[in-house]
């Protein structure tokens, strides 16, 4: 089966550092991701997990680091049992942070392969620009 690759890019007023932080801390995460609990050690083959309670459901979401660069790039898989798919692999779609500052500015571009079809792709760059739009608020 075909399938899409999204990217998103969205800007930040906020260094690098910053902005990387915010991805990666958990208390951060925590704030303006829904609740969500965000586990990792930050090293590449180590999984990384989002979990919590949404609208009623209990989920468990996650992958395994495939890159990390800090403050530039992380990629890691990721499956969400929100997706209605099986837990394995073919499921998974690869997730790519990367970020670059400029005069005090942040782009963050995320890259995400793997979408199914047009409207999961619309879906999915909404759900990314509402979560760093809550990321934004923290930071800026």
């Amino acid at each position: 089966m075909e399938t899409l690759t999204l990217k998103t890019t969205i800007t930040f007023k906020a260094p690098v550092a910053k902005v990387w932080h915010g991805l990666t801390d958990p208390a951060t995460v925590k704030e303006y991701f829904f609740g969500t609990d965000l586990k990792s050690d930050w090293k590449v083959g180590s999984p990384i997990t989002f979990s919590g309670e949404w609208e009623g459901h209990k989920y468990e979401d996650g992958g395994i680091i495939l890159d990390i660069n800090e403050p530039k790039v992380l990629k890691y898989t990721y499956w969400s049992s929100m997706m209605g798919l099986e837990n394995i692999p073919e499921n998974y779609y690869n997730i790519t942070y990367e970020l670059s500052e400029s005069g005090g500015v942040t782009t963050l571009v995320i890259t995400q392969d793997g979408v199914k079809n047009q409207e999961a792709a619309d879906h999915s760059e909404q759900n990314w620009k509402t979560v760093f739009d809550g990321l934004k608020k923290i930071i800026e």
